[in-house]
């Protein structure tokens, strides 16, 4: 029997694979693919002769997936040691070249004398299927935001009183307007009966006060910008792809909620205030569904930068700061959430207070009692309980 350490340097198209035990290295490269990983698998299995293979690779996702599910059916312990460790650890090795290989090795060799190592679960099908959503959704709400930014800076170049007058980042029925017109002359020409009528029949919400402010700015301005044709061109482009977005939005997150009703936590995460599905998606999605695989509530709240860490040195100590390296999908739906729950949590409430009341500025407060929900949460689900409103337990 024999005890060895694989590192697994991954990549889209080939993994580069080092097995190493106190006498030597194997190195294979190998195609990303079903069959060529699975040799890998069985001939690291064979060497050891009846022992323990530990393997560690550098990505948890992405192009390491078909990897992690094939280790998970062959009961492998898999362990994830990411990039930015393997890049530090380099600089203690001989030699400066960089090479998959190398790489490799440096990764079995750490999984050989580290023991804070975090083991590679695949999520449950569910928890998979919302992390594809929601991350498509954040590209989504980073895509409208930049196009409302763009369309803003541009209609402010040639129409500013219409850009003030108009809130373009919140209301739909400004979109409308500006799909359809978009200088002053045109809005003038049109007249605000008209263009009311326009709006209705294009379901814009609150269509007379739209229409109102648009004649007002409208009349305000009967100067023409140079190059105001190509620009309101492209404002209405701008006007209609916001739209569409938030129309895809829409449809994605109805797949969430109906997927997150699905997941066996589902009930217990939107029990606890100011979770709902797409925040609690996203928790399912970061974790995989599976807390334990955190083991301990501290390690937990230690990924999503929920724990602070020491930095002392010499005379100087309790020095305590948010670690670099966390999880910031899973921060902010603690920290968005603790927000939330501060409209109509009593518990949240008085633990806010009680924070404030100590000194701390709206920011740490919330941070704190984010940290605070994750415990309580934590303890939901290792329980397989349903949140209970209880001030005190929570406050005290």
């Amino acid at each position: 029997m024999r005890q060895l350490w694989a590192g697994i340097d991954a990549g889209k198209d080939h993994h580069h694979c080092v097995v190493m035990d106190s006498d030597g290295t194997l190195s294979r490269r190998v195609a990303n693919d079903e069959a060529e990983l699975t040799v890998l698998i069985d001939d690291a299995v064979s060497l050891s002769v009846g022992g323990v293979v530990t393997w560690a690779v550098d990505l948890n996702n992405g192009g390491a997936a078909l990897l992690i599910a094939l280790m998970a059916d062959r009961g492998q312990r898999l362990f994830y040691i990411p990039g930015r460790v393997v890049h530090h650890a380099a600089g203690s090795y001989r030699g400066d070249s960089k090479t998959d290989a190398k790489d490799a090795a440096i990764i079995a060799d750490q999984a050989r004398m580290r023991r804070d190592l975090h083991p590679v679960r695949a999520g449950d099908e569910i928890s998979i299927e919302l992390a594809i959503l929601t991350s498509r959704r954040t590209d989504l709400m980073r895509d409208r935001t930049r196009t409302v930014n763009r369309l803003r800076a541009l209609l402010s170049t040639y129409f500013p009183a219409l850009e003030r007058a108009l809130d373009i980042s919140n209301v739909k029925a400004t979109l409308i307007l500006l799909s359809g017109y978009q200088t002053p002359d045109a809005i003038r020409k049109l007249g605000q009966t008209r263009l009311e009528a326009w709006l209705r029949k294009r379901k814009a919400y609150n269509a007379a006060q739209i229409a109102a402010k648009a004649i007002v700015a409208a009349r305000s301005q009967y100067a023409r910008v140079a190059g105001q044709d190509v620009a309101a061109s492209t404002v209405a482009k701008f006007a209609v792809q916001v739209m569409n977005i938030e129309a895809e939005m829409a449809e994605i997150d109805r797949d969430i909620e109906e997927r997150f009703r699905r997941h066996r936590h589902a009930e217990m995460i939107e029990s606890m205030p100011g979770f709902g599905p797409v925040l609690g998606a996203e928790v399912l999605a970061v974790t995989g569904g599976d807390f334990t695989a955190f083991e301990t509530a501290d390690r937990l709240a230690g990924i999503a930068g929920l724990a602070p860490v020491p930095r002392d040195s010499g005379r100087v100590s309790g020095n305590l700061r948010r670690p670099r390296r966390y999880d910031r999908r899973l921060l902010r739906a603690f920290y968005l959430s603790a927000q939330l729950s501060l409209r109509s949590c009593v518990a949240s409430q008085t633990y806010y207070a009680r924070k404030g009341s100590e000194g701390k500025r709206h920011t740490q407060a919330v941070l704190a009692l984010a940290r605070r929900r994750l415990n309580v949460l934590w303890a939901m689900l290792r329980d397989n309980a349903i949140y209970q409103p209880r001030p005190a337990a929570l406050a005290g």
